[in-house]
């Protein structure tokens, strides 16, 4: 345990930050796995309609620094030509 002040405001501080960091990490994993749920389903419509929907979720979770730029980029790529694959 920590014995400085600053020391154990740190140790509150991150585990506050982990725990919201945890929750945003879920939220953009369920995100990804509904496009993937509805897409292995073959339901285009709603494939779309997650997908849309998670774009901006990966997209802020960049800004938030939950994920790095690029992991960004290929989920969304992946995800694009997994609904496209539909026809």
């Amino acid at each position: 345990m920590a014995n400085i002040k600053s020391a154990i405001k740190r140790a509150r501080q991150t585990i506050v930050r982990r725990s919201a960091n945890m929750a945003a990490r879920s939220h953009l994993r369920t995100a990804i796995k509904n496009v993937l749920n509805s897409a292995a389903a073959g339901d285009k419509e709603a494939a779309v309609n997650n997908l849309k929907i998670a774009v901006p979720v990966i997209d802020s979770m960049v800004n938030k620094g939950i994920i790095h730029r690029n992991k960004a980029a290929r989920h969304k790529s992946q995800l694009n030509a997994r609904v496209k694959a539909l026809g």
